[in-house]
């Protein structure tokens, strides 16, 4: 049996990147819009350039580019009229590549690879930065945290273990109330290493 028959896909409604999508992605400002969008729920150009502090028509450019590339989408539910554009994050993870599924652009993947790490070290200095006032008691309210787990598991197992941690963030999101006042936008980075590299 095939290793892909024998492990289940650790992100079942993964897509596949296409080179649009790596090369919008791969564009910093486009990633601070993409998550903006996300932190909301949905949002106009207008919201994102006071909250990005960019002018809306950039703005505007920027998410059309997006769009294009299937990283958000129209989400006319929440427009006021037929004029009024907003978008909403497209559902689902995806991948960069695989084995399985290699990437036209190894040069673009490397730059987005990159860039992605470069915001995962963003994100670490921040939560480090704030857990000098967490762990000293001045600020009570959890803001984020840091854990490490060492284990010893197959590569089948560990996969296991990856797909379940992805299924449980499913779950919660699916039962979360988007009314909820004391809703924050969370960056969840999970990152593992085996002995080999």
């Amino acid at each position: 049996m095939a290793d892909e028959e024998q492990r289940p896909a650790v992100h079942p409604d993964a897509r596949n990147a296409t080179t649009a999508m790596m090369k919008a992605y791969a564009h910093p400002l486009r990633r601070r819009i993409a998550k903006a969008v996300a932190a909301r729920g949905h949002a106009r150009a207008a919201d994102l350039a006071g909250d990005l502090d960019v002018a809306a028509n950039s703005i505007s450019f920027h998410l059309r580019v997006l769009a294009d590339a299937g990283l958000i989408e129209a989400a006319p539910e929440h427009a006021r009229d037929k004029r009024d554009r907003v978008w909403k994050p497209t559902d689902g993870a995806w991948n960069i590549g695989s084995p399985e599924n290699p990437i036209e652009d190894e040069v673009l993947g490397g730059v987005l690879m990159n860039a992605l790490v470069d915001d995962h070290i963003d994100m670490t200095r921040r939560v480090v930065t704030w857990a000098r006032e967490y762990v000293s008691g001045r600020d009570t309210t959890s803001h984020g945290t840091f854990s490490q787990r060492s284990m010893r598991l197959t590569e089948a197992e560990f996969t296991e273990v990856e797909r379940r941690i992805h299924e449980v963030i499913a779950e919660v999101e699916a039962a979360h109330d988007p009314d909820d006042p004391d809703t924050r936008f969370w960056s969840l980075d999970i990152i593992a290493a085996d002995d080999t590299i």
